[in-house]
């Protein structure tokens, strides 16, 4: 076995399962390991099927479905009910979630973002006409979006589905019943958050009464939540979108104590998963799909890859194991350009026309060529404009910059060789940080996103509407980018992959996609290379991870450089030339890779 490959194996405890409708479900007894900092991780090999998700219990759901039947989008479900239990923090039904899908022969694009409420309008997020502080309006009734994960799953599952439905919650039911030990990642996160406190449920279940989070290690158990779990295993997403789940939701959101939101029963009973045509853009031997607008990840990751490709690289890419400042100059000034055409055009396709009607046009090799041409030898900073694709119906102003949090990521191959690539999220750490219990009366529950903070504050600049406003029954525009890779000769699955990280999943998954293909890394080798990131400003790198020699060329070129922690929370599985599977984890969270 390389030194760089484990197989997949987690050292588990097994216990009496108590549910097994179809499968036998073991709950493991293992420990996450840190989720900051920088911890190596082997990467890991399997023969014919893996999963790689950010918690190492999620993982164990996911691979106990496969091992016992179940297909890629069962393992999916299964894996996200389990981060619901495990990563509160990050996704759960009270979010929402872009899937791609790969069937053996077609991708498939689900969409389950949140939706406005009916009762809103473009001024939501304005007081006394001036924008909220933004972590006061995301702390808010008003941040609340339609849920959207539990009804795209069931679509998914209605499709493509092997095992019974009520059979993959087995395990989150399991571990809500039985209890869990408190990753220090969860830990880490409730301790540092000042507002998760604020909401009465939450505070008693996840503090103590001196205010204290629960302890590294402590059991926790959620009883509200399994209760809700047993209830849509029983009798599908309708036991969540209608009746006491419903209604509990709704309650919470309107009686708000600070800022109620507008979000009624009707919201959520008339909540739609879609179909989306996914998007798939052939990019030298590689075809890449990924999701369409309202995601603006598949078309931003593929402006800056396609005007890098127009780039002629002067040095060598990776210097002391991190990228070299010419290609990060490149890079960094590529998705100035991506993100001012992001800012200005992409929102909810059922709200907004692309330019000249079709958003293919923003990935021309005409139009990358030219807006390539825009990259020279000193940064432009924040004076990068958008450009000009194709026509416009309507004149858009390009939105203001505002902070993007959260989410997590599902990356799933099965024996048949279908695929799953999952990005899921309640937006920000801990979402809205109010905690429905469902209308249970028990302790625990789930926590509701705060979505519709991804609209823009401000629903027009100098008299023009931005594309991204808030609007009742619009999804607002995400940065998620879960992404299939293809042969384009011989069609075969090459990889799946994505990322949480708000508006940095785009550089982190254009940067692994670079990786894996230009500069021959494995699945694992990619994800551990230092982050660089910029939304059009200043330029931000991981800490402690670049050569200062490098950050100093930067400077050099214009960029005004900060270091800073860049916690991505990256999975990947690559197939290798010989047909067997590579996972790749982040090593700067606490997921892991298991498959056979």
């Amino acid at each position: 076995m390389s030194p760089k490959a484990a197989k997949f194996a987690l050292p588990v405890l097994l216990v009496a399962p108590l549910y097994s409708w179809g499968f036998s479900y073991e709950a493991p007894a293992i420990s996450p390991e840190s989720e900051s900092g920088y911890e190596e991780k082997p990467g890991w090999e399997a023969e014919t099927f893996a999963v790689a998700a950010a918690n190492p219990l999620a993982t164990d759901a996911g691979y106990q479905v496969l091992k016992a039947g179940g297909n890629a989008i069962d393992a999916a479900i299964a894996v996200q009910m389990v981060l619901n239990l495990v990563e509160p923090q990050s996704s759960g039904i009270g979010g929402g979630a872009f899937l791609m899908h790969y069937d053996g022969s077609e991708v498939r694009a689900y969409d389950g973002r949140e939706t406005a409420p009916q009762g809103v309008s473009g001024e939501l997020f304005l007081e006394d006409g001036e924008p909220l502080e933004f972590n006061e309006a995301v702390a808010s009734g008003l941040s609340v979006g339609v849920p959207g994960t539990l009804r795209m799953l069931g679509k998914a599952h209605a499709e493509h589905g092997e095992l019974a439905w009520k059979e993959l919650f087995t395990p989150a039911i399991t571990l809500a019943e039985e209890g869990f030990a408190v990753s220090n990642r969860l830990h880490t996160s409730l301790e540092s958050d000042e507002y998760l406190r604020r909401d009465p449920l939450a505070s008693q279940f996840y503090y103590n009464d001196e205010g204290e989070p629960i302890a590294v290690g402590e059991t926790l158990k959620n009883p509200a939540l399994a209760e809700v779990f047993r209830r849509v295993a029983a009798q599908g997403s309708a036991a969540f979108y209608e009746g006491s789940v419903a209604e509990d939701i709704v309650e919470r959101v309107q009686n708000h104590p600070e800022r109620p939101g507008s979000l009624a029963l009707e919201d959520i009973n008339g909540y739609e998963a879609l179909d989306r045509e996914p998007l798939c853009t052939p990019w030298q031997q590689w075809e890449v799909c990924g999701f369409p607008p309202p995601s603006s990840g598949h078309l931003t990751v593929m402006q800056i890859l396609g005007m890098l490709d127009q780039q002629s690289l002067l040095e060598a890419p990776l210097d002391n194991g991190a990228p070299s400042s010419t290609w990060l100059h490149q890079f960094l000034e590529a998705a100035r350009l991506a993100f001012a055409d992001r800012g200005r055009y992409i929102a909810d396709p059922d709200f907004v026309e692309a330019p000249g009607g079709d958003w293919s046009l923003m990935l021309a090799p005409e139009y990358l060529e030219k807006r390539s041409e825009l990259i020279g030898e000193m940064s432009m900073g924040d004076s990068a404009e958008p450009g000009n694709p194709g026509e416009l119906a309507v004149s858009w102003a390009s939105q203001p910059n505002q902070p993007e949090y959260g989410t997590s990521h599902i990356s799933i191959v099965d024996e048949d060789g279908n695929a799953v690539s999952m990005t899921t999220t309640i937006e920000q750490a801990f979402g809205s940080r109010i905690l429905s219990d469902g209308g249970t009366g028990l302790a625990g529950g789930f926590l509701l996103n705060n979505e519709l903070t991804d609209f823009s504050f401000v629903p027009e600049v100098d008299g023009d509407p931005v594309a991204n406003r808030v609007e009742p029954g619009k999804r607002p525009r995400s940065s998620m980018s879960p992404t299939l890779v293809f042969d384009q000769e011989s069609g075969e699955l090459v990889a799946s992959l994505g990322s949480p990280g708000g508006a940095a999943i785009i550089h982190y998954t254009a940067r692994t996609l670079v990786a894996m293909r230009d500069w021959g890394l494995n699945a694992q080798e990619a994800l551990n290379l230092p982050h660089a990131i910029t939304l059009g400003g200043e330029v931000y790198v991981e800490e402690d991870r670049f050569p200062e020699a490098t950050l100093e060329a930067l400077r050099e070129r214009g960029h005004t450089v900060s270091e800073r922690e860049l916690t991505s929370g990256l999975q990947a599985i690559m197939r290798l030339d010989d047909g067997t599977l590579f996972g790749g984890a982040d090593p700067r969270r606490e997921g892991v890779v298991m498959g056979d």
